[in-house]
This record gives C-alpha cells, sequence and structure tokens, in this order.
C-alpha cells in the first residue's frame, strides 16, 4: 500500500512538472501593427505555416518566418502547432520541395530580424515568446496555456 501511495505521489508531481514546462512554452503568433488582420485561428496558422495556402483573410499573401537558429523556439513551436519536431517539419517541406508545390517559410536568423521583416512585409507572420513581443507587432494567436 505504501508502495501504491508513493507511485502516485511521484506520477502528481511529474504531471505537475510536466504543466510547468508547458506554460514556459506559451508562444504567440505575430503580424506587423499595420496589418488588418485582427486574429487567426490555429487552423489557418497550420495552413499557412505547412504551406497549404498562403492567403490571409484580408487577400494578401501570407509570408510565414521560421527562426532556425532558435531551436528551442522553432522545436517548441512545431510541438504546440502541430506535434512535429524540427526534423519532421523538415522532412515534410523536402518532399513538398521536390514535388514543387509549396515554398517553405522564410529563415530568419535573429529576433531583430523577424521584427523588421515583420515590419516591411505585409503579409509577413511569425512567431515568438511572448516576453519577446514588442508593441509594434499584434498578436493574432496565442499557442499553449
Amino acid at each position: 500500500m505504501q508502495d501504491r501511495k508513493g507511485l502516485l505521489l511521484l506520477l502528481f508531481v511529474l504531471l505537475m512538472s510536466q504543466s510547468a514546462v508547458v506554460a514556459e512554452d506559451s508562444l504567440v503568433v505575430v503580424m506587423g501593427s499595420d496589418s488588418d488582420v485582427e486574429r487567426l485561428t490555429r487552423e489557418q496558422v497550420v495552413h499557412i505555416f505547412l504551406g497549404r495556402f498562403r492567403r490571409l483573410p484580408n487577400g494578401l499573401t501570407a509570408t510565414p518566418i521560421d527562426r532556425p537558429q532558435d531551436q528551442s523556439l522553432m522545436t517548441d513551436f512545431y510541438q504546440l502547432l502541430v506535434g512535429k519536431s524540427p526534423a519532421e517539419i523538415r522532412s515534410y517541406w523536402s518532399r513538398l520541395i521536390f514535388s514543387g508545390k509549396t515554398a517553405p517559410p522564410r529563415q530568419a536568423g535573429s529576433g531583430q530580424e523577424v521584427v523588421r521583416w515583420l515590419a516591411e512585409t505585409p503579409g509577413a507572420i511569425a512567431y515568438m515568446r511572448p516576453d519577446e513581443c514588442p508593441p509594434q507587432l499584434r498578436v493574432v494567436l496565442r499557442l499553449g496555456p
């Protein structure tokens, strides 16, 4: 009986620590503040970042931006969005590029580059941690808790 209580306590502690990790991994999907897109659904963001369609609700072409230099951010984004790792996403894009159907998201080297591209490119869309989000960006979707 004592072993069972200990096992339940361990399970409870593990579950609580997992929820704390998820809370730290919340992300926001952002666009430039001059964008007239107020909100996007999770499904719309999935379709945009996976190249299924590239039109925003306002008719502009969506330009998704990835951050491969920040592996933890990119991992968290694709895990929260579609439950896939960056390796699985690269494999997915390899198949699509080979077929010639669409192009992968634009690759940014830094958070500053993302902010600049969002300001300069109508329809640009990116992801970041909430504490990185400057006031000139508009949050169109929150991922995570």
